[in-house]
């Protein structure tokens, strides 16, 4: 039993289904709104499974028009919303309750605009992440953001959880990549914020609905910024024989100036998994670091010039560059392939805790002996150069009384991260994961900031219910909403 709780359903909404399906058909076309139990079960959870909820119905519009009119007849009949992407969140974000209503996007899947003399691209936001980069690709261009999950995850979701991927470190998160954003508020009331020019006047809306995790509005399409590709790009393995030593592999080539596209680590747990799953060629040791540069020839010899020096003082069991295109892809496929590698190893949790890059040594250590502590074994596979964590903690389902060790075991971690300085999120988002433990990082007087600005927003707190705020401090908002 999930130690996660979730507020009891409204009973008034649950009698009045069958009205606020028919008033939802009659707003919407026919195959839009799906309300048989054998079908919005599929809808039940995201990527977070170990919970689950049927919820009352179903919306999957194909226009920004068909978004609007579902939300302004579920903000009309009281019904809370819970928008959902591609159902990829690591954190529950799209988990329903069973009296509301799930608005899908991933329907939306239009590339309206390419602009390549002014480097941006207007998307519906249930477009891939990854079929950007492939429509952009015969034109030399290519959209920054990489999730592990960008051959699924769509741009609404990106939007709602600020996602980054292995190449952030350099080209940054969705927010330092998005222009622009078309959202329908709770109301129906259809905004434009931002767009292609560059500093629009005014507040910057943009940046709080980038990250907002469906709290505040529903994303329907999207100003994006593009880039060139770079000239050449070229990644290096370096192998540890301690996890710790890796870490402070990455904080010193940090230090030193040199600014990688990406830095992703992983360790001998993770290794042994990827090794049987996807036969990577990786060495067999405590750590392994991927270290990618981009330029030319000359400064791809002098940045990998100056990352073997680093790693060379610290005794790496190996350092492997990167001679042609397929051994490119080689040293990437297991890091590519290690979620889904990871899962023949058993259930598993994947957190998300952000750390400073100086303090990545001290929070490994700090992981494995939280490790033993709890009797569950991690693995650590994550964004090395932004100290993006991503621990996984395994753990049997089958077993009464683990899902609750592997959650103590991952509330104790992130509040870790926080105490050395991070913060409980790096781009899965809070979601219902995370809600409980707000409180780590942030005081009373900052939530209660936090929560206004969703009162302005979503006046009725009908999108996405019991998600990122604790229950207990977000109660009063809620039932001021109600009264």
């Amino acid at each position: 039993m999930s130690t996660i709780a979730m507020p009891p359903p409204d009973q008034d909404i649950l009698a009045r289904a069958p009205r606020i399906v028919a008033a939802l058909k009659s707003a919407l076309p026919g195959d839009a709104v799906i309300h048989d139990p054998q079908e919005t079960r599929a809808y039940e959870c995201d990527a977070l499974t170990a919970y689950r909820c049927p919820p009352l119905a179903v919306v999957l519009p194909r226009t920004t028009e068909e978004v609007a009119a579902a939300m302004r007849v579920c903000a009309e009949m009281g019904v809370p919303v819970v928008p959902r992407g591609a159902g990829t969140s690591l954190a529950g974000g799209a988990l329903p309750t069973s009296d509301s209503v799930v608005i899908g996007t991933m329907r939306l899947r239009e590339i309206l605009e390419i602009d390549l003399d002014n480097r941006f691209v207007r998307v519906q936001s249930g477009v891939t992440n990854l079929s950007i980069s492939a429509e952009l690709e015969p034109e030399g261009f290519f959209y920054a953001p990489d999730p592990s999950s960008q051959l699924a995850c769509t741009i609404a979701g990106n939007i709602g959880m600020n996602s980054g991927g292995a190449h952030c470190l350099k080209y940054g998160v969705t927010t330092n990549n998005l222009l622009g954003a078309r959202v329908v508020l709770t109301s129906g009331e259809i905004v434009d914020l931002g767009g292609p020019q560059p500093g629009p006047a005014g507040l910057d809306l943009l940046g709080v609905i980038c990250g907002s995790e469906g709290q505040l509005g529903i994303v329907t399409e999207a100003t994006l910024r593009i880039l060139p590709r770079p000239e050449g790009a070229r990644p290096v393995l370096i192998g540890f024989d301690n996890a710790e030593v890796a870490g402070e592999c990455v904080a010193r080539i940090i230090r030193s100036g040199v600014l990688p596209a990406a830095i992703e680590y992983m360790d001998d747990v993770c290794l042994r998994a990827v090794e049987a799953f996807a036969h990577a060629g990786y060495p067999d040791c405590a750590a392994v670091l991927i270290v990618e540069v981009e330029g030319s020839e000359a400064e791809i010899a002098d940045q990998v010039a100056r990352i073997r020096e680093i790693a060379g003082a610290l005794n790496p069991v190996e350092f492997r560059e990167s001679r042609n295109a397929d051994e490119s892809l080689a040293i990437w496929k297991g890091r590519k392939s290690a979620f889904g590698a990871m899962g023949r190893l058993g259930d598993y949790l994947c957190l998300d805790g952000t750390v400073p890059v100086s303090q990545l040594p001290r929070t490994l250590a700090g992981i494995r002996e939280l490790s033993e502590k709890h009797g569950l074994e991690v693995a650590n596979v994550f964004h090395a150069g932004d100290g993006n964590m991503h621990p996984l903690i395994l753990f049997n389902a089958n077993v009464p009384g683990e899902l609750e060790r592997a959650e103590a075991c991952g509330a104790d971690i992130l509040r870790l991260c926080v105490s050395v300085g991070g913060c409980l999120t790096g781009e899965h988002g809070v979601g219902i994961e995370k809600r409980d433990l707000m409180t780590s990082q942030y005081s009373p007087d900052d939530l209660a900031i936090q929560m206004e600005v969703k009162d302005v927003f979503d006046p009725a707190w009908l999108l996405n219910p019991a998600k990122v705020f604790p229950l207990e401090a977000s109660q009063p908002h809620r039932e001021g909403a109600r009264r």
